[in-house]
């Protein structure tokens, strides 16, 4: 803690005491010994000695403030009791306010938003109340009057004086004052004129509450210091009048014959009054002045992102269509200045064609507003629309267009955005053409391979039969050299009959799919007869097969067919990638979740980088390559398109020279 704090809150304190100590006297020795309470004892004062000194000091200031309460009130003619139940009546209400309106924190406490506001009523009612329970028990105690009426006077006095004075002591809104010096000078010139001229006569209490709304005025115009100042002024000027026996609070109980505290009770009703009304007002223009400077700023910076988004079109409307705002961005997309625009309909931005195309593409009547209220729903961020320069250029834009409405749903405007995408359209209808292209040549070419296929099978098979006459001996006997030369022939015509079968059925299964029928196949048998037409080639390559099912049947709902040219086309493969003296390993599993075939040879392998490539039509292994086997690289797309097509998955684990292992799941029957 700094000293110079230390000497500020010293001082404050000690000024605040000697005010305190001063004007306690005072109202203490103007209070007429007729009445039962001792004048409007100045306990807001108290509060703010508590509240301005640090927590640490709040028990010496406690202290103090019993003393001058002590002080102050034994200058009466009281009875000992009533000067010690006021005292600790005026301690505890000052310890009970402070607490509340600090809260907890150091240093003055806030009065700025509506939560401060219900703290500090909320305080003040509660130190009104302690008040008003102090002067009850104490005239019960003391035999001091009536004690509803002691209470009723107590407590209206301390009320107005916390509701009055512990705002001085607030962190106020930061707000200074609208009004210019002379309004400023009129103002005070009219309080000071009228103040007087009410509180002065004995019978002009109606007249009293002129002095309201020139405090009103106050608290709405200038600073909320100055406001208080004149508040205060006001209240000490009519406190003041009436303590010496003048104005209308003071005459008006002599005149009814009512009791002397009457007149305190008036007062202090009207300073509570007076409180109510200019402090709240205060807080509501400050509230008001700062939510303006927000959403000032709030606008200023809207305006500066509207401004700097020129890649990007922000029209604003009214709820007729009628422009108000036209941001740098929609001149440089849309060619025309805000100037030209303003006041105008957003009409003027589209062909009627635009609108007409539009308009059945969103499925609604050819109307323009019925084109607005459509692209207005939420579901539509982001549509395409035409648009026209104002150089009659065509262009599309990307748009979002939203409502404005009020709290209550009404349209107040509408705001779009909108970026040019017309490149961006013309290469996607380029896409669009291409891939149509692409796909109609491929058409052509399936139906082109499927047709040669086709008439290529036929002279195919026939030549195999004159091959196996030649070498049965039909036509005679053939030297060691011809028999050599056409085996050669016939292993070559095979080659090229399995792979014309082959691209048959990958046109058979990419076309129209493989027709599946209801029909519950044996796995079992699948495998079984599968290895058998690969079993030969095994031989010749002395590669060991072993197959491995089950006793019992795997049932599978599919084609058969195609099944074994799964398994045909999986062990023909490891049998062919697997060098002489190798093994293939073909095992089928089945579970309640489906079904594998497991196919696992010792062969050359396949790298990692080029098997995320495996199933790809006319894909061969770069060892493959290397070591020149034949193949054509559609056996594996066409395995994995069947396993598609029967709901199933196919996958591989491979590490060149350590083998492959495919498997091949299945579903369970329905």
């Amino acid at each position: 803690m700094s000293t110079d704090w230390v000497r500020s809150w010293q001082l404050r304190a000690a000024g605040l005491l000697v005010l305190m100590v001063v004007l306690g006297a005072l109202t203490v020795r103007s209070a007429p010994l007729a009445g039962h309470v001792v004048g409007s004892w100045p306990v807001g004062l108290a509060t703010g000695l508590v509240v301005l000194a640090p927590r640490r000091a709040a028990p010496l200031m406690l202290g103090l403030v019993l003393l001058a309460a002590l002080l102050s009130l034994s200058l009466t003619d009281r009875p000992v009791g009533v000067v010690v139940g006021y005292s600790l009546t005026i301690v505890l209400e000052t310890a009970l306010v402070a607490r509340l309106l600090l809260g907890g924190r150091e240093g003055r406490w806030r009065l700025r938003r509506d939560a401060d506001l219900r703290r500090y009523l909320a305080a003040c009612a509660i130190g009104g109340v302690v008040a008003t329970l102090g002067g009850a028990v104490t005239s019960v105690l003391t035999g001091l009057g009536e004690p509803w009426f002691v209470a009723l006077t107590l407590g209206t006095a301390h009320l107005a004086s916390q509701l009055v004075l512990t705002p001085l002591w607030a962190r106020l809104p930061s707000h200074g004052t609208l009004a210019r010096r002379p309004e400023r000078m009129l103002q005070w010139g009219a309080v000071a004129v009228v103040t007087p001229a009410v509180f002065a006569p004995e019978l002009s209490l109606p007249l009293v509450f002129l002095v309201i709304p020139l405090l009103a005025w106050s608290a709405l115009r200038t600073s909320p210091a100055q406001a208080l100042a004149q508040m205060v002024a006001v209240l000490a000027f009519a406190v003041a009048m009436t303590t010496f026996g003048r104005g209308p609070f003071a005459f008006l109980p002599g005149l009814l014959e009512m009791e002397h505290d009457v007149r305190g009770v008036l007062t202090a009703a009207y300073a509570a009054s007076c409180a109510l009304i200019v402090v709240p007002l205060l807080l509501r223009v400050g509230e008001s002045i700062e939510a303006a400077r927000a959403a000032s700023a709030e606008r200023d910076t809207l305006d500066r992102i509207v401004r700097s988004a020129t890649g990007t079109a922000i029209v604003g409307t009214d709820d007729q269509g009628r422009v108000t705002l036209f941001n740098p961005g929609a001149e440089r997309l849309l060619g025309y200045t805000a100037a030209e625009v303003v006041g105008e309909t957003t009409r003027v931005f589209h062909t009627a064609e635009q609108i007409a195309a539009k308009a059945e593409e969103l499925g609604v009547e050819p109307r323009f507003s019925e084109v607005v209220r459509r692209m207005a729903e939420p579901d539509m961020a982001g549509e395409d629309m035409g648009f026209v320069r104002k150089d009659g250029a065509v262009r599309t834009h990307s748009m979002t267009l939203g409502r404005i409405t009020d709290d209550a749903g009404r349209v107040l405007g509408y705001v779009s955005t909108s970026e040019d995408v017309t490149e961006r359209v013309h290469t996607e209808e380029a896409l669009r053409e291409a891939l149509a292209r692409m796909q109609e040549v491929d058409a052509v070419k399936d139906a082109f391979v499927s047709s040669v296929s086709h008439e290529l099978r036929t002279p195919i098979t026939s030549i195999q039969g004159y091959l196996e006459m030649l070498e049965d001996g039909s036509f005679g006997q053939l030297s060691t050299a011809q028999k050599s030369a056409v085996a050669r022939v016939a292993g070559n015509s095979e080659r090229l009959l399995i792979l014309i079968d082959d691209l048959l059925t990958l046109s058979r299964v990419q076309e129209d799919g493989l027709g599946l029928s209801d029909k519950v196949v044996d796995l079992c048998e699948v495998v079984a007869t599968g290895c058998a037409v690969v079993a030969p080639g095994g031989e010749r390559s002395r590669v060991v097969l072993t197959v491995d099912v089950p006793a019992h049947p795997v049932p599978c709902l599919g084609n058969r067919e195609m099944l074994e040219r799964v398994v045909i086309n999986l062990v023909g493969n490891a049998i062919k990638f697997t060098p002489a003296g190798g093994h293939v390993d073909v095992a089928l599993t089945s579970a309640a979740e489906g079904s594998t075939i497991t196919v696992t040879d010792t062969g050359i392998g396949i790298p990692p980088e080029e098997q995320a490539r495996l199933f790809t039509r006319f894909f061969r292994s770069s060892l493959a390559q290397a070591q020149a086997i034949p193949g054509s690289g559609l056996g594996l797309s066409i395995a994995y398109s069947v396993v598609a097509q029967h709901g199933g998955t196919m996958r591989a684990e491979s590490a060149p020279g350590q083998g492959t292992t495919f498997f091949v799941d299945l579903p369970p029957l329905p």
